[in-house]
């Protein structure tokens, strides 16, 4: 799944994600862009209380994807992104990830593809510029598998696929809107305690 600069946002819980009106592309936002143009960096929301819409994740852990036996070849090298950080502070000991920000549709189109690894305490982050609707990525040319966090405007995660396999072009998304997706190595969430309906803070 994917779709992928630097603003303190209270928000938020990656690699190849899209939309749902549109195909999917790469290894990031299967929704795909109609505009190459950047997208702006999110704006500080005001205060609302926590959305209706939340998927609780399942009792017992997904079955454990593996990585990839065999990545295709980057045909463009990896660009450089912006960073940040996501903050789960409802989490025990509120855990903190370095994240790259995917926010201009090529950058979220391309996500995580081509990647053979990604470190623990890093992840990226694809964002919309606050606009919320239902997201939907893939793992077109993604070699590592992910947990996908779907975040509202106000910082609640919605949803959470975990475990999502590699090099798989099937849509995936939450019945939810989202304004972010947070892409994480699969079995991140569940080992950091991080669940749907947990709150996150993007700095």
């Amino acid at each position: 799944m994917r779709v992928r600069s630097l603003l303190a946002v209270s928000l938020f819980s990656i690699s190849a994600c899209n939309r749902t009106t549109e195909e999917p592309h790469s290894s990031g936002d299967a929704q795909g862009a109609q505009s190459a143009q950047a997208a702006p960096a999110p704006e500080k929301p005001a205060p609302s209380a926590k959305p209706a819409c939340v998927i609780p994740m399942t009792e017992e852990p997904a079955p454990r994807a593996p990585k990839a036996l065999h990545c295709p070849a980057d045909p463009d090298g990896q660009p450089e992104l912006a960073h940040g950080y996501v903050v789960f502070t409802e989490a025990p000991g509120s855990p903190r990830l370095n994240v790259e920000l995917a926010r201009s549709e090529p950058e979220k189109e391309r996500g995580l593809m081509y990647r053979t690894s990604l470190p623990d305490a890093q992840g990226m982050l694809f964002s919309w510029g606050g606009e919320q609707e239902p997201r939907t990525f893939w793992m077109h040319n993604t070699c590592i598998p992910l947990d996908m966090m779907f975040i509202a405007r106000d910082g609640t995660i919605t949803g959470i696929l975990e475990q999502v396999p590699t090099l798989n072009d099937e849509p995936r998304g939450v019945p939810c809107p989202a304004a972010f997706v947070l892409e994480v190595n699969a079995g991140w969430s569940r080992s950091h305690g991080v669940k749907s309906g947990t709150m996150v803070h993007i700095e």
